[in-house]
């Protein structure tokens, strides 16, 4: 795994190491926290950090909490443009997500913190 670690720091952009990912999910459990952190290091724009958030929470929202809410501040960091960022809101929260704003913005910083950036109020 060192080599591969060492080769995905050469990653451009965040693909590479979502690619790794998404194909060894089965074996790559112990070396998370590295790639996850590799990941936030190359993904300028957030767009894969993004990503590989939905996707960790589409495989095991639970064993990958840690990781996703890693990946998650960083992409609220990185996507300025929110391009990327709104995708975050129903596939992390669900789909009624919107009905429950309130509660989640209370509960968890970051979807507060993407809810502000996403639905900016005017004058604000």
């Amino acid at each position: 795994m060192d080599e591969v670690l060492k080769q995905l720091r050469n990653d451009a952009d965040g693909l590479l190491t979502y690619e790794y990912i998404a194909n060894h999910i089965d074996e790559c459990g112990p070396f998370m926290p590295e790639l996850v952190q590799n990941m936030i290091d190359v993904d300028k724009s957030g767009q894969f950090i993004v990503s590989a958030a939905r996707y960790l929470s589409a495989i095991d929202r639970h064993t990958y909490a840690d990781q996703i809410s890693k990946l998650v501040a960083a992409a609220i960091s990185r996507d300025r443009d929110r391009k990327y960022i709104p995708d975050l809101l129903p596939s992390l929260w669900g789909p009624d997500y919107e009905t429950r704003a309130e509660q989640l913005s209370e509960t968890d910083d970051n979807f507060r913190r993407i809810y502000k950036r996403v639905f900016v109020k005017p004058g604000i």
